[in-house]
């Protein structure tokens, strides 16, 4: 099978950069034009390789298969967690396939339910987003954020809910943030940007947020600034006003680092902050208060983590949760105690503790799975909080404290037999051998006899946490007799900030070493073979995957990198991107450039190489990675080919990193992804 795709025109640019010897390393960038997504001979490209890409797909065999069954699997009411603010109740909701959920509020957590907000009538084609739902403390006044076709820039606006009406207040250019009531309702704190320049709005650097007040009813321009550091411009500043209303506490973030300044003083003061720590030198997490004293969720001394009380007036601290054998990854206060999310092997445990910090009793879960929301107050002995697992739907849980045990508030009707499936966690080594896990998925009675089409997804960056969770998506190909494989690499954060920094700069190929080694274990343990093998990943976990394939191309039969980091020494130069140095490194150190090179995937392609059939996705309004990064790997994947496997990208329009995105391009978009992994793993050979 041969493809003609598009021309990919090779410009003459050439980048010099310094090596830790100092010297000149010339690099060329033949695709440097496709780093402008709106010129004229970008959008040609773009819809030539569409083209290219959609009649492909058209044409395989399970592609309407795939579509009929997604639709049916998503067809199912997805109730949200409730959370309380005031008298009133609030929670998202989706009767089925909506493209977007809807906003609903009760006077109680078991409804009846009424709409407040609709975001599918905020745009004609399903992408505007409700990415922020902030509710001030009497539950009068609903703060909300919209993302416009997968753009990462919100627009807030004031609804009242009583009378479902928006007031006149308009946000725009607000980016990284949330919306934090002052305690009598009467405005939020927000962080945004100064507007881009003309052309810039989705490639242009992000840099010198500034932390706001915006009074209700005022115009965006009277809004006050509490805090810019033009000194600064790489620190970011997320604001949270304490449940007594005391206090405005003020988290300085730097880049994607997990580890933070803190900040706080009292509310309406206009006294200097208090720096209760007042450099990067761990993680502090603020996660409510007895007066002047805070609990503070902090890695320092504890990579694991552990919880602090710290009395800001007198400066004691003290443990009030010492580090323990699992990762604490999350703390809320209760009557009288403290709730605690850990993470043991990649999957929760739930316990409550006294406020000394004395455990009272471990709260049991459905199954092995994961909390997705853990929605407390302070004064409240009820908590709501959702639960899934593989094979278990996002279903919300009420727990009345101190004794109760979880009551499911609804129970998802989705049309699979669970009973048939079942999930296992195994473990290999690395090549230096630390204990790597991963979850398998599959029919009961799998035969180990490496003839199984079989997807290994990964991450391993950021300190995120790759747990179990549901997705209808994953059931199409669980059903078709499809194995799914979820990886826990170094670089994430299951086994707390150790781990992740295991995975971070000069240690960074350690995530490759561990999603390489999990590929052999599932071909060395007779799950699958190498022609059956495919991998996909998502944004750091397109590096993943687009960095393992260029170095073992022969270890798979298949790749999706989606909405990838691939060029990993212009990375910094877009939007956020300035931010995941923490993790990565740049390419203008010089101690890094090598390093960053040797693994860079549009930079490792070697021409003449056969490479496996490979989709790549990215949508072109994605302002987290710009899609630059997809437009040259796959011009250069393409040019360096020297296999008969496709090549091929998949551009959505109006789409971005993927959050928001809605429900009817999500199943588009599943479809071929699944359609291509079962020709390119099993079908192949029938179908040409």
């Amino acid at each position: 099978m041969t493809f003609q795709y598009p021309e990919s025109p090779r410009g003459d640019q050439v980048d010099v950069y310094r090596d830790a010897r100092g010297r000149e390393c010339p690099v060329a960038d033949p695709y440097r034009w496709l780093e402008d997504p709106d010129s004229a001979q970008t959008r040609a490209w773009v819809a030539a390789q569409n083209e290219v890409t959609g009649a492909f797909l058209a044409d395989l065999p399970a592609r309407e298969a795939y579509r009929e069954r997604l639709t049916a699997l998503w067809d199912f009411p997805k109730d949200g967690v409730p959370w309380r603010r005031g008298d009133r109740y609030f929670r998202t909701y989706n009767p089925g396939l909506l493209n977007q959920p809807v906003l609903q509020v009760a006077d109680s957590p078991t409804g009846p339910w009424c709409l407040l907000l609709d975001p599918n009538t905020l745009g004609a084609d399903g992408t505007v987003a409700l990415m922020g739902a902030s509710v001030s403390e009497d539950g009068a006044r609903l703060a909300y954020g919209t993302q416009s076709g997968g753009s990462d820039w919100l627009t807030w606006r004031v609804r009242d809910v009583s009378s479902g009406q928006d007031a006149g207040d308009h946000i725009e250019w607000s980016k990284f943030s949330g919306a934090a009531w002052l305690p009598d309702g009467s405005g939020f704190y927000y962080g945004a940007y100064d507007p881009p320049a003309q052309g810039d709005a989705l490639t242009g650097a992000n840099r010198g947020q500034r932390l706001l007040l915006h009074r209700l009813g005022s115009p965006q321009k009277a809004d006050e600034v509490i805090l810019a550091r033009p000194d600064q411009p790489d620190w970011g500043f997320g604001a949270h006003v304490t449940h007594d209303g005391r206090y405005l506490v003020v988290h300085v973030w730097l880049g994607s680092s997990p580890h933070n300044q803190l900040w706080v003083r009292e509310v309406g003061s206009d006294a200097p902050f208090t720096e209760l720590v007042g450099d990067f030198r761990a993680g502090f997490t603020v996660v409510g208060n007895d007066g002047p004293t805070l609990f503070v969720r902090t890695d320092e001394d504890a990579p694991l983590g552990r919880l602090v009380a710290w009395n800001i007036e007198t400066g004691e601290r003290r443990d009030v949760i010492s580090e323990g054998p699992d990762a604490l990854e999350y703390v809320a206060l209760v009557p009288e105690g403290l709730l605690a999310l850990t993470l043991r092997d990649a999957s929760h445990r739930l316990t409550l503790h006294a406020r000394s910090g004395k455990v009272r009793r471990e709260v049991e879960l459905p199954t092995l799975g994961s909390v997705t929301e853990l929605n407390t107050r302070p004064d409240d002995l009820e908590v709501y909080f959702g639960f899934t697992s593989f094979l278990f739907p996002l279903t919300p849980y009420r727990l009345s404290l101190p004794d109760g045990t979880p009551e499911p508030l609804s129970e998802p009707a989705v049309a699979f037999d669970a009973d048939a499936f079942e999930v296992r966690q195994e473990f290999t080594a690395s090549p230096d051998g630390t204990r790597v896990p991963m979850f398998l998925v599959h029919h009961r009675g799998l035969e180990r006899d490496g003839s199984n089409p079989t997807l290994l997804y990964g991450y391993g960056g950021f300190g995120i946490s790759l747990t179990p969770g549901f997705s209808p998506s994953r059931l199409s190909w669980l059903e078709r007799g499809g194995v799914y494989v979820q990886a826990n690499l170094r670089g994430g954060g299951e086994y707390g900030e150790d781990w992740h920094q295991a995975g971070t700069r000069e240690r960074k190929e350690n995530v490759f070493d561990d999603f390489t080694a999990c590929a052999e274990h599932l071909i060395e343990t007779g799950v699958t073979r190498p022609q059956q093998l495919g991998i996909q990943g998502g944004s750091n976990g397109g590096l993943l995957v687009g960095a393992c394939m260029t170095r073992r191309p022969e270890l798979f039969g298949a790749v999706v990198p989606q909405v990838g980091v691939l060029d990993m020494l212009r990375y910094h130069l877009f939007t956020i991107g300035w931010a995941w140095a923490t993790d990565y490194g740049r390419a203008d150190d010089p101690a890094l450039f090598d390093l960053l090179r040797s693994y860079s995937p549009l930079h490792t392609l070697r021409e003449g190489t056969a490479y496996p059939p490979t989709l790549i996705t990215t949508g072109d309004h994605d302002d987290r990675v710009v899609p630059a990064h997809s437009f040259k790997f796959a011009a250069a994947l393409q040019h360096a080919q020297g296999g008969e496997a496709p090549i091929l990208i998949r551009i959505q329009t109006r789409a971005g990193h993927g959050a928001g995105k809605p429900t009817a391009l999500v199943i588009e978009e599943s479809a071929d992804v699944w359609a291509f992994l079962e020709w390119a793993l099993g079908g192949r050979e029938a179908h040409g």
